[in-house]
């Protein structure tokens, strides 16, 4: 089934009679978004079956956690114990950042228990 240059005129010329050149514009914004739309369906659709995927390997093994301990600096080093208050407060902000994630992992995986 080859098309010429005749039958393909023939066919622009009538839908150009069918729907007139005031409203191709809109039938073809139309079209295009509707392809974006489908175009954009089918992506979501492989994206959740990729995520399903993941959801269903076998969860990542985790070392036990770290502990530190902070040693006092000398009494008469200020720079040292500003470095050492320092330290506490960014340990502190990880400790309660680390136990956030592991609430949210225990809620995503549907565990009740989050030190598991």
């Amino acid at each position: 089934m080859n098309l010429g240059p005749l039958e393909i005129g023939l066919i622009i010329l009538a839908v150009l009679l069918l729907f007139g050149y005031k409203k191709l514009p809109d039938a073809s914004r139309s079209l295009g978004r509707s392809l974006r739309i489908f175009k954009g369906e089918m992506k979501g659709m492989k994206d959740d079956d990729k995520a399903a995927e993941v959801r269903a390997k076998a969860p990542a093994s985790t070392s036990a956690p770290l502990r530190g301990e902070i040693v006092d600096p000398a009494p008469g080093d200020l720079t040292a114990q500003l470095r050492a208050e320092q330290l506490e407060a960014e340990a502190q902000a990880a400790e309660a950042r680390a136990a956030a994630l592991r609430a949210r992992a225990a809620q995503a995986s549907g565990s009740a228990d989050p030190a598991r």
